[in-house]
């Protein structure tokens, strides 16, 4: 008879459905095929501490509720006050700028408007604010989505994530101290202290039947693990870039590249203590193209590098290149939203958890969001099989 609930994947959402689960008084044993728990959460070690791409909170939903009420997020890191009046640029036409063109700024005070989920973003925003408006839209975006065509999908979805990330509600964006690693050994630690059995290095080929299973893999080793070849879901492709380089007051801070999509963010600028004293930490994307080959998309990224932390190369003391491709978190196409991808229930007592499934929010949110509903299920999965003993 089961007597407790396996866990299968140590990142995010593994890490917090096992928590969950044993909140609601269940026994856990969680299993991770690496050495150490976080998944796509994990960073860098000291003296560099640098994630696999754009990594920061948002406080607008009930992820982050979730993790603030657990003392996961506290410790926050904010700009100093030149930095945070100065942080938002822009490059357009070639030239980082201060301020998007002006019917970008009119689309982002638009609060209250609604997009159709079956219409392209590109077709929806050019009838309203013109073809090229619509393109700097979707390339500002893009620091989500991860992807060099974010017009081609559904309307809805980038609408939502573009009122999130830009429109006019107050900043719901936070970055906490020490980066997500920190998050993740908090989270590792309150599930030991719940009494988690966690296991590393141990990689799980079949399901066990000896209790529920939350499978808290990538979708790819979802698909194997579940024996579903219908497992899949569209998500991004885009190359990376981390460099750390002695201070400069010319630096930029962020950047939302409307002309290709890139993305550069400093992560010292709020918080000093993830690069040595006197160097800039910065994190840089850029989506890759249709048939585009990886070293393209790296010279691109470099040349968005190249105006953002002018001299970089002579300055670099840190230095790290990667490329992310279908591990992005979900994208919805036109006629498709966040209920149409993979169940989180699949049956016979086995739920999935992850970025692409059918939950709320964007990249890490869905992995939490759906790992809360795989943990209610489970417990009371679990309990049901306890009271017909």
């Amino acid at each position: 008879m089961a007597d407790h609930i396996n866990v299968i994947g140590g990142g995010l959402g593994g890490l917090t459905a096992a928590i969950a689960c044993a909140e609601n008084g269940a026994a856990v044993r969680l299993f991770e095929a690496h050495d150490r728990l976080g998944g796509r959460g994990r960073a860098t070690a000291p003296p560099y501490v640098a994630h696999e791409g754009a990594h920061v909170f948002y406080a607008d939903g009930p992820h982050y509720k979730w993790l603030k009420k657990r003392g996961f997020v506290k410790g926050l890191g904010w700009p100093g006050p030149i930095a945070m009046a100065t942080l938002l640029h822009f490059r357009v036409d070639g030239r980082i700028r201060a301020l998007p063109p002006m019917r970008m700024l009119r689309a982002q005070a638009r609060k209250g408007l609604t997009a159709p989920i079956d219409i392209d973003f590109h077709t929806w925003a050019s009838q309203r604010w013109g073809e090229q408006t619509a393109r700097h839209m979707a390339n500002a975006i893009s620091v989500v989505t991860y992807d060099a065509e974010t017009g081609r999908l559904s309307a809805a979805f980038v609408w939502d994530l573009f009122q999130r990330v830009l429109g006019p509600n107050p900043p719901a964006i936070r970055w906490v101290s020490g980066g997500w690693q920190t998050v993740v050994n908090r989270m590792v630690a309150r599930a030991t202290e719940l009494g988690v059995q966690i296991t590393t290095r141990a990689r799980i080929d079949s399901l066990p039947t000896d209790g529920p299973v939350i499978v808290a893999t990538d979708i790819a080793a979802a698909r194997q693990l579940l024996n579903d070849t219908d497992l899949t879901w569209t998500s991004g492709h885009a190359a990376l870039l981390d460099i750390a380089v002695t201070r400069d007051r010319k630096d930029t801070n962020l950047v939302f590249d409307l002309d290709d999509g890139g993305f550069h963010e400093s992560y010292t600028m709020q918080d000093a203590t993830i690069a040595p004293k006197g160097e800039s930490l910065y994190q840089l994307q850029m989506p890759v193209r249709a048939s585009e080959p990886h070293a393209q998309a790296h010279r691109r990224l470099e040349s968005l590098a190249d105006q953002a932390v002018p001299n970089w190369r002579d300055r670099t003391t840190f230095h790290r290149t990667a490329v992310a491709k279908d591990r992005t978190g979900a994208l919805d196409l036109p006629g498709l939203s966040w209920r149409d991808r993979p169940a989180i229930e699949r049956g016979d007592d086995v739920y999935l958890v992850g970025d692409m499934v059918a939950a709320p929010g964007m990249r890490a949110e869905i992995s939490i969001n759906s790992a809360l509903t795989a943990a209610a299920a489970a417990t009371a999965a679990l309990q049901a099989t306890h009271t017909s003993r």
